[in-house]
């Protein structure tokens, strides 16, 4: 398979599915750069346990119709907080960081200093599987377990309602 399906569509990626070893696929926000696709995890962030210290990951993408399109290995590779990549990536990921409390800079600061993890996706292209050769399963889960639960309380009427 080409790359050129890769980079179309890593290009229009805002969401990928990633999954580390065994784990289920978990949809992550990310931010395509050169080729390449920039996810930050970590306290007050999104949860992706085990992609910081992974070395490889398998991301999902979806196309223009909400449809699996591709799906390739990724090396993984983590920017550290003192080198030249995180001052070039960190500031344009916060920039487009949704519902950030503070500027830019404030949020850049908070992840280096709270341990937060922005990882580098580099796709394998020699891994990537295309149209003709994706699973044929939609692939959907049951919902996994969460503290997050909504109890349904009984609706309010003004007035009563007779039967």
């Amino acid at each position: 398979m080409s790359g050129f399906l890769i980079d179309e569509a890593v290009k229009k990626a805002s969401l990928a599915w990633v999954s580390v070893g065994d784990q289920p696929p978990r949809a992550l926000w990310c931010m395509p750069l050169d080729g390449t696709l920039i996810v930050v995890t970590g306290p007050g962030e999104q949860s992706a346990p085990g992609l910081a210290d992974a070395g490889s990951a398998t991301v999902r993408l979806r196309g223009d119709n909400g449809g699996l399109i591709v799906l390739w290995e990724a090396a993984v590779e983590r920017v550290a907080p003192d080198t030249e990549d995180w001052q070039t990536i960190a500031p344009q990921l916060a920039g487009k960081r949704l519902n950030a409390v503070g500027t830019a800079d404030h949020v850049v600061g908070r992840w280096a200093t709270t341990g937060c993890a922005v990882v580098r996706l580099r796709p394998q292209p020699e891994t990537a599987v295309g149209a003709p050769e994706l699973p044929d399963d939609a692939g959907a889960a049951p919902p996994r377990e969460s503290p997050a639960r909504v109890v349904a309380r009984r609706p309010f009427r003004l007035h009563r309602v007779r039967r």
